[in-house]
């Protein structure tokens, strides 16, 4: 990587002029002040696009309902669901109907709808100030709503797509394709930067809470971290010190100085952010042992998560195991077991309470200081495929495969 120590700024030369973009040089800036400076990045043009389909499991049948809320308006699966961060008052789902809705949690009732997709809604979002709702379809169709205004501002095609994450402080929005590219974008301008991975797909990708950089894991099983101002991967992890599939899932800690991925493989990675250094790797029980790929994938890692208050993290098996993990140690703690495969999972803002959701339409609550369930909550007929908690952790919105999206209010007793 060239670099100037003299320059504050970045230069990009286009048309023989000279515009300048983000500063991201100093680490003690304002989100106000990097949500300032992306207003002057320096993007470019492109698209085009693809067609994928998604096939369903078996519905179940239900025999209790927790839930507070049932949202009813999809007429196939609900692959995503995603709050509002500012009020966590509303709601949005993306499903196999080629719709994505947004509702309010409180009463269910339709705030608008994000219409015109050609593909099912696998990724829907808010922004940072929950001010803009993006909606994207496997197809690659993305399509940008203003909250306030229910209308679409903005829309573009790319690849066939894998995720799309917003900026943490900033109306920037980033997605990863199935070509291996990653591209960002201004929004509602549309101005463009493209960050070019390896041939295959750019499975997964989390922005670090500093703004500046993502970190990206693709099909061949290697990251790389990018540099959102320059637009150069910082370093490349591959080969012995990559996974040996492709990435699942990635997690960062609060202050974004260590990233933990997850693979088919089996194998979930710590790494440290500033050298790209993998700390240490943490295998389900015997995965050490597979050698086929079939037996690694029937044991893949499905999500990652740190703790915010204690040196733990977790990491969800397809095989239904929650492995806590002590990170000083680099030891397992405890291993939490489900009777179907975990889903996804997200720890709790405050507590040492993680959250998962999984293929038998569950959501469990474990304390993971003693590995125990602590509540579980059911109502769906069908597996849960997303789910969100609020900021207090006091409501999860579910997304299901049984058309529904429902809310459920999570009670403990030292709440």
């Amino acid at each position: 990587m060239m670099d100037n120590p003299e320059e504050d700024s970045l230069h990009l030369h286009q048309d023989e002029e000279i515009i300048e973009v983000i500063d991201l040089n100093d680490t003690e800036q304002t989100a106000e002040d990097l949500a300032e400076e992306l207003e002057d990045v320096d993007f470019a043009d492109a698209g085009d696009a693809d067609d994928d389909g998604w096939e369903t499991e078996d519905e179940m049948e239900s025999e209790q309902d927790d839930s507070e809320l049932t949202f009813s308006k999809h007429t196939g699966s609900v692959f995503c669901v995603s709050l509002d961060p500012v009020t966590n008052s509303l709601a949005v789902s993306g499903g196999e109907d080629d719709r994505a809705f947004v509702w309010s949690v409180t009463d269910g009732d339709v705030l608008f709808e994000c219409t015109g997709h050609k593909d099912s809604v696998t990724c829907a979002a808010f922004s940072c100030d929950s001010k803009l709702v993006v909606s994207g379809d496997m197809s690659g169709l993305i399509k940008v709503w203003k909250v306030e205004k229910k209308e679409e501002i903005w829309s573009f095609e790319v690849g066939d797509l894998e995720w799309l994450e917003w900026h943490p402080c900033a109306p920037v929005l980033l997605a990863g394709t199935a070509d291996g590219n990653v591209w960002m974008w201004k929004i509602p301008s549309g101005e463009c930067k493209t960050f070019q991975g390896p041939n295959c797909q750019a499975t997964s990708g989390k922005i670090l809470p500093d703004g500046k950089r993502v970190i990206v894991g693709y099909e061949d099983g290697s990251l790389r971290l990018w540099d959102l101002k320059q637009g150069n991967a910082i370093y490349v992890i591959k080969g012995h010190d990559g996974h040996r599939g492709p990435l699942t899932s990635l997690a960062c800690n609060k202050d974004g100085t260590l990233v933990l991925t997850g693979s088919v493989d089996g194998q979930a990675k710590l790494i440290n952010t500033s050298t790209g250094k993998v700390l240490c790797s943490f295998s389900s029980e015997n995965s050490e042992a597979k050698d086929s790929m079939q037996e690694q994938d029937s044991n893949s890692v499905e999500s990652v998560g740190f703790c915010n208050v204690l040196p733990l993290v977790a990491v969800a098996y397809l095989d239904g195991t929650l492995a806590i993990y002590d990170m000083n140690s680099q030891s397992l703690r405890h291993r939490c077991k489900h009777e179907v495969g975990i889903v996804h999972l997200q720890w709790e803002e405050a507590s040492a309470v993680v959250s998962t959701c999984n293929l038998a339409g569950a959501v469990t609550l474990w304390d993971a200081r003693s590995g125990i369930v602590m509540s579980e909550y059911r109502g769906h007929s069908a597996e849960i495929l997303d789910f969100m908690l609020n900021r207090e952790a006091s409501v999860a919105v579910t997304a299901g495969g049984d058309h529904k999206a429902k809310v459920f209010c999570l009670q403990r007793p030292d709440r």
